[in-house]
């Protein structure tokens, strides 16, 4: 085999893992974003009417679930999704989006707690707009490893969009009010991955 012909076997078999993960991310997509919406409803109807933050504290149960209810999806899959480059990627995007986000949000709810500077800093810069625009990251970055655009968009609406709303109503919002952002984004991760259905039917 020649060398050109060894860089289009690679380049096909790239091609084919992308499409392969795309296709299985659609469901994965519409779980989180039900997931997120669902949570982001619920902590912000129990925070209004008890006057509570605390309740803030149920965010941590909900990757529990998901992880759960993905590894029971995935153990339906017929076949399982090939290990190579572009699964270990995406797996290592969410992964690190996953580790920041709860490090974020346990050291800025330790410092706060006990009144350490940093906590005023990081209450001061915003944890709702933060974990936005991480959010944002991570679903670009998966978007343009994969290809697809619609994940890629998704994640620019999340991210920046979620930081110019933010940003907007900040004012006029209080802390409950702030969490309806994630349920857009939830909405707008649900959507996306009903077009990634779409997209591979």
């Amino acid at each position: 085999m020649t060398a050109s012909e060894s860089l289009a076997l690679i380049t096909k078999t790239m091609n084919e893992s992308r499409k392969d993960i795309v296709q299985r991310s659609g469901k994965y997509l519409l779980l989180w974003g039900i997931l997120l919406t669902v949570f982001s409803l619920l902590v912000f109807s129990l925070w209004t009417a008890t006057g509570q933050p605390d309740w803030n504290l149920l965010w941590f149960v909900m990757p529990i679930i998901g992880i759960i209810v993905s590894s029971i999806l995935k153990r339906k899959e017929p076949v399982s999704l090939p290990d190579n480059a572009i699964s270990r990627m995406i797996g290592g995007i969410w992964r690190s989006f996953g580790v920041f986000v709860v490090s974020t949000a346990i050291f800025t709810l330790l410092f706060a707690k006990f009144g350490h500077t940093l906590g005023a800093v990081a209450v001061a810069i915003g944890l709702t707009p933060t974990i936005l625009l991480l959010f944002g990251m991570a679903e670009t970055v998966s978007g343009i490893a994969v290809k697809n655009k619609a994940i890629t968009v998704a994640g620019f609406l999340t991210g920046i969009g979620g930081l110019i709303l933010y940003y907007l109503t900040a004012s006029n919002c209080d802390g409950a009010e702030e969490i309806l952002l994630f349920t857009l984004a939830g909405v707008v991760l649900a959507v996306t991955g009903l077009i990634v259905k779409h997209q591979n039917k």
